[in-house]
């Protein structure tokens, strides 16, 4: 991407619900080391104060002026007028235009999005999207692949969407959220109460016949799964296996709609051994129709790319060469369709960072502005 060489600079912020974290990008590097300053989640003022004082901070430590602010801020917003509605986790604010403020202060173009929507799109600009087409150009592949699922698996069950290069937001800010897709095996509850840490966890607890609160934490029962901790081994695998399941109901439910890679991120990816050939399997699951015979979920065959046999006959596809008939031509095409699921090649920090500076560029080359 462009952002690799491109000498703007842009600052950034990690909003989390106690602390706000600041910083800035150039050319897809950290340009201002990151520091901390208290959210205050319960006082605007106070908040917004920091939020000033942070990115004045940034700018002092910059050799030349930034071009922009851009930055992930927590739901529910209407991102495209930067007005934040009423996040859990940050209670005082309710419909603040946070984007007038900081263009007020600074005389910046200021961008806030979703933190699923920009580690989708830090991805798709900088790491699983162009690494898996890297791949396919070496492997003499004609395939290439345009459109990127980003998934977050974490505390919650995030998402975000990137269609050849540009983040689809939705009308209502709200594309992507994948949180709100309906529970595979619990019809009247939503897919993050099967796809989070606290699924895991509870998945355990319930195998195990322990209170949730005694339950470990999924880095735990994942050594557990592994056989690296001593507890229930058969309970873990179960574990992992149901988050993989109802994760993988979710994903093939957005594939339908997008038809693209699917890259994981989020605090439990590192867990990936466990949950992602549950996630494959039910994604090249079946339906029945009513004649009794079997038709593929997706058109697409899913692939577990971080699993070296399977990335193997992913690479290879079905290349074919047809000749055009009169002229002689030779066309080159691959007969396969085909998505892959992996992790997260930047981490889910820096995808972020790079998404939000991404981001911030694109909207400045569309609006023409230096």
């Amino acid at each position: 991407m462009s952002g690799t060489t491109d000498p703007r600079a842009v600052m950034t912020l990690d909003a989390g619900g106690t602390n706000f974290v600041f910083s800035a990008m150039r050319g897809n590097q950290t340009a201002v080391a990151p520091f901390t300053l208290p959210a205050n989640a319960d006082n605007l003022e106070r908040s917004l104060a920091n939020i000033i004082d942070g990115f004045r901070r940034v700018k002092e430590q910059l050799p030349a002026a930034p071009a922009a602010i851009s930055f992930a801020f927590p739901g529910p917003c209407d991102y495209f007028s930067g007005i934040v509605i009423r996040p859990g986790n940050l209670p005082a604010y309710r419909d603040v235009p946070l984007t007038a403020i900081l263009e007020d202060a600074f005389g910046l173009p200021t961008f806030i999005n979703n933190d699923g929507d920009l580690f989708a799109y830090g991805e798709a600009m900088a790491g699983f999207l162009p690494y898996v087409n890297g791949l396919l150009e070496k492997a003499g592949s004609p395939k290439r692949f345009r459109n990127l699922l980003g998934i977050a698996l974490g505390t919650g069950f995030g998402g975000g969407l990137v269609r050849d290069g540009q983040l689809i937001i939705g009308d209502n800010s709200a594309a992507g959220e994948v949180w709100l897709l309906r529970h595979k095996l619990d019809r009247d509850r939503n897919a993050e109460e099967g796809a989070s840490i606290r699924a895991v966890r509870r998945a355990y607890a319930a195998a195990t016949g322990i209170p949730f609160a005694q339950s470990p934490q999924p880095k735990e029962i994942f050594e557990i799964a592994e056989g690296r901790a001593e507890g229930n081994r058969s309970a873990a695998h179960e574990a992992f296996r149901l988050l993989g399941e109802v994760t993988g109901d979710a994903i093939a439910e957005a594939t339908t709609l997008l038809d693209g890679l699917v890259v994981i991120g989020g605090g439990i990816a590192g867990a990936h051994r466990q949950f992602l050939p549950a996630i494959v399997a039910e994604m090249n699951g079946s339906y029945t129709a009513p004649n009794g015979e079997k038709f593929r979920r997706l058109v697409p065959q899913a692939f577990n790319l971080e699993d070296p046999d399977e990335l193997a006959r992913f690479l290879e596809g079905e290349a074919k060469d047809l000749t055009v008939p009169g002229s002689g031509r030779h066309v080159r095409f691959d007969a396969m369709p085909r998505t892959g699921v992996g992790i997260s090649r930047l981490g889910t920090s820096e995808a972020t960072a790079i998404g939000a500076y991404a981001y911030a560029l694109s909207q400045l080359d569309r609006k023409g502005v230096e």
